[in-house]
C-alpha cells in the first residue's frame, strides 16, 4: 500500500526562483504544511495544542531534492510513518508532481512531542495518540522512494 496522501498545493507563482524552479526552501514550506497535516490525522491537532499546551517540534530533516518542479505544478505530499515510541515519530515524507509517477523529493523528519511552557519539555504522548500513530503506521507497507537518510561530509583528497 502506497504512503497515505496528507498535503496538496498549486506552486505559488512568489516561490519560484531566478531559475525558474522551486526555490529549495519552499520544498521545506510544502512539508512543513503535510506534517502540520499529520498532526491533525493523529489527534495532534489545534484544540489537542490549546487543550494540552503540547504539540510537535521538528528536531532534525533530512531532504532530498529529486526533481524540478515548475510554476505550471500542482504537488502532492505522503507520509508514511517509519517508526514511533512514547515521544518521538520518524516520519517518511515524499513529495510528488501530479501527473508523475516518481517524486520531486523526499525528506525524513523526527518529531518530537513537546508539553510548551515555560520551560518546554519532551511529553510522552497520550493513549488516543499512540493508537492514532500506530494506526497510521499500519497503514502503510512498502518502501518510500528517494535515498533515505545518510551523512553528508566532504571527504578530504590527501
Amino acid at each position: 500500500m502506497p504512503a497515505t496522501a496528507l498535503y496538496k498545493t498549486p506552486i505559488a507563482a512568489e516561490w519560484i526562483d531566478y531559475n525558474g524552479h522551486l526555490r529549495d526552501a519552499y520544498y521545506g514550506l510544502i512539508l512543513s504544511l503535510a506534517t502540520d497535516a499529520l498532526m491533525d490525522r493523529l489527534g495532534l491537532d489545534a484544540p489537542y495544542r490549546e487543550r494540552t499546551r503540547c504539540t510537535l517540534y521538528t528536531v532534525e530533516m533530512h531532504l532530498h531534492y529529486l526533481r524540478e518542479v515548475h510554476r505550471s505544478d500542482v504537488v502532492e505530499v505522503s507520509a508514511a510513518i517509519l517508526g514511533s515510541d512514547a515521544k518521538r515519530i520518524h516520519v517518511a515524507l515524499q513529495l510528488v508532481c501530479e501527473g508523475r509517477a516518481e517524486p520531486a523529493a523526499t525528506a525524513e523528519v523526527m518529531l518530537l512531542h513537546i508539553a510548551q511552557g515555560e520551560t518546554p519539555a519532551t511529553a510522552p504522548f497520550p493513549p488516543h495518540v499512540l493508537r492514532a500513530i500506530e494506526q497510521f503506521r499500519t497503514q502503510w507497507s512498502g518502501p518510500i522512494a528517494g535515498p533515505g537518510s545518510r551523512r553528508m561530509e566532504l571527504r578530504s583528497r590527501s
